[in-house]
């Protein structure tokens, strides 16, 4: 497998507040990640980081010849605790109150590919040449467009489409959604919804499809994100998968 990660402030934002990581253990088995913090000043980078790093580390230490079942579970397990670390910084940081954390991750070994969220930022595979969205936003607007009080026209432009409705930091308990994905595919990209709010997803899987190597794809991304106006942070991890599933 190839991979590349980048993350950007944007044009508008002063400071970034999004995490982002991808990285394998001796199996070969990758865990890709993206966090997109929320509470201003030292509080919601510092949610994020502390979603990445507790899951890199976690990783690396624990993540072993695993079933599916087993990572779905690590996958929880994983998430409670990252939410209990944010809770807890937020006791004895009291300047840091209110901040919180999407999460988007994709665990990816030679017998199965898991995806996991909570909250917006999103995460896709590539398949037969078609960019297909796996998971699904934790927004007010996709809750009313689930109920049919929306349509999806509508909910693009709707003034409260980016009000979250789950994250790390604001519900305990908390859960994270999972996808069992098929096998049967080229790429896998992750991003904060400071990429999906500028970018269409034909405009992503155009990229995508494109020339070049994954990082001047991830590179391009950002900078067409940023040419559209750049409102948020914008992070992207990419992984490639070889024909047989690995590609070194």
């Amino acid at each position: 497998m190839k991979s590349f990660y980048l993350t950007d402030v944007g044009k508008v934002r002063d400071h970034n507040e999004d995490s982002v990581i991808v990285v394998h253990n001796q199996n070969n088995d990758y865990l890709m990640a993206i966090a997109d913090g929320m509470g201003g000043h030292s509080a919601g980078e510092v949610a994020s980081s502390i979603a990445i790093r507790y899951l890199g580390r976690h990783f690396n230490d624990t993540f072993i010849n695993m079933s599916k079942m087993d990572a779905a579970t690590w996958l929880r397990d994983s998430v409670t605790e990252i939410n209990g670390l944010i809770f807890g910084h937020e006791k004895t940081h009291p300047e840091s109150k209110g901040m919180g954390t999407t999460l988007v991750v994709a665990i990816v070994t030679k017998d199965y590919i898991l995806f996991g969220n909570i909250g917006d930022s999103s995460g896709f595979v590539m398949k037969d040449g078609h960019l297909h969205k796996v998971t699904y936003d934790h927004t007010l607007v996709n809750l009313l467009v689930s109920a049919g009080e929306l349509t999806k026209e509508e909910a693009k432009d709707h003034p409260k489409k980016n009000v979250l409705m789950k994250a790390l930091g604001a519900n305990d308990p908390i859960d994270i959604d999972i996808f069992d994905c098929d096998m049967d595919i080229d790429e896998i990209l992750l991003s904060s919804d400071g990429l999906t709010n500028m970018l269409e997803k034909e405009q992503i899987e155009k990229v995508l499809l494109g020339e070049g190597d994954i990082d001047e794809k991830v590179i391009r991304l950002i900078r067409k994100a940023n040419n559209r106006g750049g409102t948020d942070n914008i992070s992207v991890a990419y992984l490639t998968l070889g024909e047989d599933g690995v590609e070194e």
